[in-house]
């Protein structure tokens, strides 16, 4: 699997397990803050004190808030990697639906519960409302990785364009899903849901 490289923005990778925790420890607390007080009053000041870290913590990984935020997306995506991974190993041999849906349920489930992510997601949302194709690319080219062996395919060009063109179909209806209610509208995901099915049947089957 191709790895995906670690967030640029970060200054220093940490080594010793003590650094690593309080990495953690910086970026949990930037996810909390950005459901709290939202990007545009987050401080690295304010990241900080919840963290409980000294300002010159913050400022050995991250120059600015933005890095912060986009080191917040890089985790999100190792994790929705791991979850959709653990999905897969549960689902037997369901063929593409149940990967389908297990990315899309992990997804839903990381809008719903992981905090910060309404605002940073895998990378596109911030500045508020900024949407730039490089996250989805990112996620499709994982999803790719992942999948091919999964599927019995071949990691090709065309496979890779295939889930490009449902990542961004999800993502699409996915945000507007959440826009139209908090939880996301149930009958737009089963839209969204039955299009990519619809899709996907036709490329994969």
């Amino acid at each position: 699997m191709k790895p995906v490289p670690h967030a640029t923005s970060l200054r220093r990778a940490p080594v010793q397990r003590r650094s690593a925790e309080r990495l953690t420890r910086i970026l949990d607390a930037c996810a909390d803050l950005l459901d709290e007080v939202g990007y545009d009053d987050l401080s690295t000041r304010a990241v900080a004190l919840r963290a409980g870290v000294p300002i010159g913590s913050v400022y050995r990984f991250f120059g600015n808030k933005r890095q912060m935020a986009d080191a917040l997306a890089q985790r999100n995506l190792e994790r929705f990697t791991e979850q959709v991974t653990e999905r897969l190993k549960s689902a037997g041999d369901g063929g593409w639906r149940s990967a389908m849906d297990a990315v899309l349920d992990e997804y839903l489930a990381m809008k719903r519960t992981a905090p910060g992510f309404s605002l940073v997601d895998f990378g596109n949302q911030i500045p508020v409302g900024a949407r730039n194709s490089e996250p989805n690319h990112r996620v499709a080219d994982r999803l790719t990785d992942l999948l091919s062996g999964y599927l019995d395919r071949e990691p090709d060009d065309d496979l890779r364009r295939t889930f490009l063109i449902a990542v961004e179909t999800a993502d699409t209806l996915v945000h507007l899903a959440f826009r139209v209610a908090p939880e996301g509208d149930e009958k737009i995901i089963e839209e969204a849901r039955e299009l990519l099915r619809a899709y996907l049947a036709r490329v994969l089957d």
